[in-house]
Formats: C-alpha cells, structure tokens, sequence
C-alpha cells in the first residue's frame, strides 16, 4: 500500500507465528479495524501504519501477516 492509502483489516493470516498474531492483536490489528500508510523510511522498511488513532511502526516482515482489504 502507497502512503496515504486507506484499508480494512480483515483478519490475520493462518501461517503468522502465534508470537506475531498476539502482538499484532494487541496492537490493534483486529478484523474490521480501518488502518492507513502514513509513511515509510527510506529503504521502505519500517513503514509507519495509523491504527485506532495510534501510528505504530511495524517492518514488512511483520505486516505480511496483516490481511486487509480496500476501503470503500
């Protein structure tokens, strides 16, 4: 997703490590949750995404698991 795009999440992906899905949970990543890029660093890695009124900072790695869909 480009900076400044806009998705729901829709769930978590089945092959997350059990330590990654609980953090991303806690963290605010839960199906229905409206999330935005706000911005990446320089090589594209963190990439800063705005959850639940927060900007939270998570690598590629990690936001692979995070399944979203556009938002309408």
């Amino acid at each position: 997703m480009p900076p400044g795009s806009r998705a729901t999440i829709v769930g978590l992906a089945d092959g997350a490590p059990p330590s990654t899905a609980r953090r991303l949970t806690d963290l605010g990543f839960t199906a229905g949750t409206p999330v935005q890029v706000v911005r990446r660093a320089p090589l594209r890695d963190p990439v800063v995404y705005r959850v639940k009124d927060y900007d939270l900072c998570l690598r590629r790695a990690q936001a692979a698991h995070v399944l979203v869909r556009d938002a309408q």
